[in-house]
């Protein structure tokens, strides 16, 4: 769902970056004045491993299209709403800047659709509800983690998926008929969702068996026993981002994502032709388009997720490493400048 600068105009892009801003900096006032902000290691792997996760396309059966996942409920989790955002809001300007995915203009909207909704409103609307009305019954938590996950991922998703289309609207693409661009992204998120549910509700099962109290909201009185040390979860955790990162990410699917499929279509493997946009020339353009594009070509120094004029895999296994490295690193400055405003 990462939105190109094309897709955006300079007035809706600016509108969006208030917006996100506005939450990122509510999240650091807020994250600085809690007693239950996440420990560094887990908001590290955590953010890392979303970012290796999102490399990983995965085939929506019968449609020419694939899905990543957006990781906004997994980190909410694992990490609170305000956490999580910060973290996928800096997963989404890494991805931006050094590996071209998404625009710069468009950086704003995507932390938004993506962040917003799956970290912050689906976590106060769906993940806490449920999983805090454990608390007189936490034999079946494990349930309720799944069916949290699956639902906070397929409503924040349709919610994401219907953003783009405002987004795109406002931003005058006469190109794009609002009512058939939606009949094409609901559905498709729809599906895209409920697999990202289906992932996100496994690695959590997986924390909540292992070391229930990493996880938001889990009742003081379950009784699960704990099959594991905080570090040994860390260093699984770890293990699962350098695999999935440096060797999943060579088998994602070449399909286009909901986005681009719901734009462009399939039409060459067979499948829909969809909106039949000509990829390569659509949009909004202008000088502030055409800037943001140079800026991005300078920064990304493995675009698309490899080297550049190399179609090698080396490119997208080296990518999904120092990737996630970078995201690590950068979880951790935004933990370590939201723990010294507490001192201060």
């Amino acid at each position: 769902m990462h939105m190109s600068d094309a897709l955006v105009s300079p007035a809706v892009a600016v509108g969006m970056y208030a917006l996100s801003s506005a939450c990122a900096g509510t999240s650091i006032k807020k994250l600085s004045v809690s007693a239950d902000a996440p420990k560094l290691p887990t908001m590290a792997v955590s953010a890392a491993l979303v970012f290796a996760g999102q490399m990983v396309n995965y085939t929506i059966p019968g449609t020419g299209s694939s899905g990543h996942i957006c990781g906004g409920v997994l980190l909410a989790a694992l990490l609170g709403p305000y956490a999580g955002f910060l973290s996928l809001a800096a997963i989404l300007a890494i991805q931006c800047l050094f590996f071209a995915d998404g625009g710069i203009m468009a950086l704003g909207a995507n932390m938004w659709n993506m962040g917003f909704y799956s970290c912050v409103a689906a976590y106060f609307l769906i993940w806490r509800p449920i999983i805090a009305s454990a608390k007189g019954n936490p034999k079946n938590t494990r349930t309720r983690i799944i069916i949290a996950s699956i639902l906070s991922s397929v409503v924040s998703l349709q919610f994401g998926a219907f953003s783009v289309v405002l987004e795109t609207s406002l931003s005058g693409i006469t190109e794009l008929p609002f009512g058939a661009f939606v009949m094409l992204m609901q559905p498709i998120h729809l599906a895209i969702g409920l697999l990202e549910g289906v992932i996100t509700a496994s690695v959590l099962v997986f924390v909540y068996e292992s070391r229930k109290e990493l996880i938001k909201d889990i009742p003081e009185n379950d009784s699960k026993d704990q099959k594991r040390t905080f570090a040994q979860v860390i260093a699984i955790l770890a293990i699962l981002v350098l695999f999935t990162g440096g060797g999943l990410s060579l088998l994602a699917s070449s399909n286009p994502d909901g986005l681009e499929w719901s734009l462009f279509g399939n039409a060459e493997n067979g499948y829909a032709s969809n909106m039949s946009l000509d990829e390569d020339n659509f949009g909004v353009t202008g000088e502030l388009t055409q800037m943001a594009g140079v800026i991005q070509e300078r920064t990304a120094f493995l675009p698309d997720y490899g080297f550049k004029q190399s179609e090698s895999q080396a490119g997208t296994a080296i990518s999904g490493i120092i990737g996630s490295g970078i995201v690590a690193i950068a979880a951790v400055l935004l933990w370590i400048i939201c723990r010294r405003r507490i001192k201060k």
